[in-house]
């Protein structure tokens, strides 16, 4: 998959539609898609909502290099303080490599309980991998 179609897929309106733990992700803002860019997500099974907004988006078409990071400006959930995600794509052999960082802060109960909090933390990140990782396989 060539890194345009990758990029194509991450940056489409309700995107990531095919992890497991995301019921939908709404692009708030209209196209085309830059720093200041609204969406909102909703987590499985629907109740915890994330409003996020889009600090970074750099698109070089001609290397074939594409990078976005966002920050979640308001969530219900109450033990999340802080969360973003920064997501580049760039040209690898044949195709494209795909790498995805998270940053999370954790209040209340959850972080004074983070041994209990991390394995939850971890399985739903891992699902997040599983299920991109076969998407794409699908798409390639």
């Amino acid at each position: 998959m060539s890194p345009e179609q990758a990029w194509a897929e991450l940056t489409r309106q309700n995107t990531l539609d095919w992890c497991r733990v995301i019921k939908s992700i709404t692009f708030t803002s209209p196209a085309p898609y830059g720093v200041g860019t609204t969406r909102r997500a909703q987590l499985a099974p629907g109740y915890a909502q994330l409003s996020e907004r889009f600090f970074c988006w750099d698109e070089d078409r001609e290397a074939g290099t594409y990078r976005n990071a966002f920050y979640v400006e308001q969530s219900n959930v109450p033990s999340l303080r802080r969360f973003g995600e920064l997501s580049e794509v760039e040209p690898s052999g044949g195709g494209c490599r795909f790498t995805w960082s998270f940053a999370i802060e954790m209040g209340g109960v959850m972080a004074k309980t983070s041994r209990f909090a991390l394995p939850i933390t971890q399985k739903t990140f891992a699902t997040l991998e599983t299920d991109t990782v076969k998407h794409f396989s699908k798409l390639s």
